[in-house]
């Protein structure tokens, strides 16, 4: 039997509508978003912002007096119509796993199936969605058992198998050490591949988001002050101050070739092509990369005698106050591909650096986001 597992290919999307306004004591969370139907979509902003509030809404769990939620064309409330959370077609992934301590892995992943489907059914979703989390070999134990990582990706497949339309990701990863958020990363990221449903994903981490994500949504006390695909997101500098402490851009790139001499890989991207140390990835292979603004600095000419390999030819697109108000924040454009730069005030001064300069970024570092 082909059983087709939830969230496949097969699931058609239309998207999400979030428009609410919700009031507490000292806070007040009021938005207005329409959000991709597939792909992970990520929330981000500093405590207290309403990223969490917002999923609880989004999932049932607060009921705001003012509120239309529709997912795929389904309202979930309006100001007629509330869907109880155990009626909504979702999936919700807490920071701690919360699995049931007297059933082992498996019967926690078959504890919220549905049962409208066969046995047989049940079973290869199942072994399906534990295939995919990389814990077919952990369901006969007992999660006292587990690892924080092993633990967390039971949790994401019980979620998987209530046949979510909308998968919710509540700061997965937050308990996690780092070596327990390396070993999870990968299976996100063979998530983010496979399925068609909807992912919203809230996270501290810009690094974190930066791997996984493809919309960003920046809330601020409150309010949704940015909403966009990632990396047009991220290259803005109009932004609050939230950005500005780690700004950088991701960008996509292709291994067009290796230098096996001088153990390089080189990435090409629209506008230019940067060195990384070689890697195991075959030519052809896509890589997305975060470069940090605070890697990038800035030449009026191409530098010659100089370590930093990458130098690309660039021109200015806009200058903006950074965080720290000794330096400045600099958007630049490499064929269709942004970069920023953060400058001292001085350096931007002395460069005499305006709109549509052409001038060459120095790129020190490029993190592989792998």
């Amino acid at each position: 039997m082909n059983t087709q597992f939830p969230g496949s290919n097969s699931r058609t999307t239309t998207g999400i509508d979030i428009q609410l306004a919700l009031a507490f004591r000292g806070f007040r969370l009021e938005v207005d978003l329409n959000l991709p139907g597939q792909g992970i979509t990520a929330l981000f902003g500093p405590s207290g912002s309403g990223k969490t509030t917002l999923l609880r809404c989004l999932a049932g769990l607060e009921k705001p007096p003012q509120a239309n939620i529709r997912v795929n064309g389904i309202c979930w409330q309006d100001c007629n119509h509330f869907v109880p959370t155990q009626q909504r077609a979702l999936g919700y992934v807490f920071q701690e796993p919360s699995l049931l301590p007297h059933l082992s892995v498996r019967h926690n992943l078959a504890f919220g199936q549905k049962r409208h489907r066969s046995t047989d059914e049940r079973r290869q979703a199942l072994e399906q969605a534990a295939e995919w989390l990389g814990i077919t070999h952990l369901l006969d134990r007992d999660p006292e058992r587990l690892s924080g990582g092993e633990r967390q990706r039971a949790a994401i497949a019980r979620a998987l198998l209530t046949e979510p339309k909308v998968l919710l990701m509540d700061e997965p990863l937050a308990a996690l050490d780092l070596k327990r958020k390396k070993e999870i990363l990968p299976y996100l990221e063979g998530l983010h591949e496979r399925l068609q449903v909807p992912v919203i994903y809230v996270s501290h981490s810009l690094d974190e988001i930066a791997r996984l994500a493809d919309h960003l949504v920046l809330l601020s006390e409150g309010h949704a002050v940015a909403s966009g695909p990632l990396q047009e997101t991220l290259a803005r500098i109009d932004l609050p101050g939230s950005l500005h402490d780690d700004a950088g851009v991701v960008i996509d790139t292709i291994i067009g070739a290796h230098d096996d001499t001088d153990l390089l890989s080189r990435l090409d991207f629209p506008g230019g092509e940067i060195f990384i140390a070689r890697g195991n990835d075959p030519v052809g292979k896509h890589l997305r990369c975060h470069i940090h603004a605070r890697d990038v600095s800035l030449t009026l000419q191409r530098q010659e005698g100089t370590s930093i390999l990458n130098l690309i030819h660039v021109t200015v697109v806009n200058v903006a106050d950074a965080e720290n108000p000794a330096h400045v924040l600099v958007r630049l454009e490499a064929g269709s591909t942004s970069l920023l730069a953060r400058i001292t005030r001085r350096s931007f001064r002395t460069l005499e650096l305006r709109k549509g300069q052409e001038v060459w970024a120095q790129i020190k570092a490029v993190a592989v986001l792998e």
